[in-house]
């Protein structure tokens, strides 16, 4: 009970960790579908955490998002409705300061890895940003409309 204190887990998480305990197959099923039963496992409810605890605290793409949360052994079909529940920009209207798209996701990963700097002008230092935004899972053309509007507002232009 302590390991699904700390926070939300999936299924797979906790089989793999009773595995490794040493418990016996048949009373991992068990545990596992009592767990489901009274609502501890569920990994909608993981993905939709995994998402909000992305936006606030780190922001990354919807590709690594999904990523990871694979990774966190999230079955294939839990993330396509996760995907298919967070293509709306609408979804988000009940949660105040939260990105609704993935160009304010972008911004905000941009504004959180500068800093309070500004935006540099040398086309390579621009570069490297953008690459780093593209290892966070954006896609080039959210990086490329996150980078202008950070430049417009900085007074730049940007290509």
């Amino acid at each position: 009970m302590r390991y699904l204190g700390t926070r939300p887990r999936t299924r797979w998480e906790v089989d793999r960790r009773l595995r490794r305990a040493g418990v016996d197959a048949s009373e991992i099923e068990a545990v596992l579908d009592r767990l489901t039963q009274l609502g501890y496992l569920d990994d909608a409810s993981f993905a939709r955490w995994w998402g909000e605890q992305r936006d606030r605290h780190g922001p990354r793409g919807r590709r690594m998002i999904e990523a990871e949360l694979r990774q966190h052994g999230v079955p294939r079909e839990v993330v396509e409705a996760y995907r298919a529940e967070h293509a709306t920009p609408e979804r988000r209207a009940e949660d105040e300061g939260l990105p609704s798209s993935e160009a304010e996701r972008a911004s905000d990963a941009l504004e959180r890895h500068l800093r309070g700097r500004p935006l540099p002008e040398d086309q390579k230092a621009r570069q490297r940003i953008g690459m780093y935004l593209m290892r966070r899972g954006f896609d080039a053309d959210v990086v490329r409309s996150a980078l202008r509007v950070a430049g417009e507002e900085a007074g730049d232009e940007v290509p």
